[in-house]
């Protein structure tokens, strides 16, 4: 039985990546490949790290050296993201833009539940940003979800493989236990993070085509419709009909539309 359970914690999280983005100081990514092991995470993406792979990392990576082989090394955060329904990026400080904000166990809770769902082919994105800076509007903007630690607000800064073990143990607790966070039903399963994007695309183009879109000043809308549009998580039914409305108002726009 303890196996059998072993087993299933492990496929819950096998379903979960870990994204570092634009990581400048190899030894984090070691760090991060120790952190994650330790809490029984294996999948690691890396978007364009400055400097990877490095002797560096693999010191950190103390034994985890078969995470940091398999780590999947991408050119865009759109690459990492592929085949992800579910997009958590954790965030030290809230921005001008309000986004849906969770702590570390409620985002761990959603993950898993996400990662346990029935019949769901879909992974789970949990993204880190840079050691400065973190993540940027526009990565946030990506996000289902921004997970916040709440710390010392005189002394708030937190390692980039510190903030990963937290997580990565608010996962596998999650991933043990029984989360009360609520599975959707099995006959919905949402259209992944490049699905999505091709729909963001599709609208901007379409409300600049029917003029509704200021072309000098795009972001600020565009962003609001993005969090709308990501907290409403379309299935691929819906997503069709949303991309088959655009391409209606683009042919009543050009006077394409059959007047029958």
């Amino acid at each position: 039985m303890a196996d059998a359970d072993a087993a299933a914690v492990a496929a819950r999280l096998a379903r979960i990546r870990v994204v570092l983005i634009n990581t400048t100081h190899p030894g984090n990514i070691g760090a991060t490949a120790r952190a994650m092991k330790v809490m029984g995470l294996s999948a690691l993406h890396l978007v364009t790290p400055k400097i990877y792979p490095h002797a560096d990392a693999t010191a950190r990576a103390s034994g985890a050296d078969d995470l940091l082989q398999s780590a999947q090394v991408h050119d865009s955060l759109e690459s990492a993201l592929r085949g992800c329904a579910l997009v958590l990026g954790t965030s030290a400080r809230l921005r001008s833009l309000p986004m849906p904000l969770v702590d570390a166990r409620r985002g761990a809770g959603l993950a898993v539940a996400e990662a346990n769902a029935e019949g769901g082919a879909h992974g789970v994105a949990v993204l880190f940003g840079r050691e400065r800076y973190g993540l940027t509007n526009e990565e946030m903007q990506c996000c289902h979800y921004l997970v916040n630690i709440p710390s010392n607000p005189d002394y708030s800064s937190l390692n980039i493989a510190q903030a990963v073990q937290i997580l990565a143990y608010e996962l596998r607790i999650a991933a043990q236990g029984f989360s009360d966070i609520s599975v959707d039903p099995p006959d919905w399963t949402p259209v992944d993070a490049e699905q999505m994007e091709r729909l963001f695309a599709h609208l901007e183009q379409a409300l600049l085509d029917i003029r509704f879109l200021n072309p000098r000043q795009p972001k600020r809308l565009m962003a609001r419709l993005r969090r709308l549009f990501n907290r409403a998580r379309p299935d691929l039914n819906e997503y069709n009909i949303l991309r088959g409305i655009l391409k209606a108002a683009q042919d009543a726009a050009s006077g394409r539309v059959d007047r029958q």
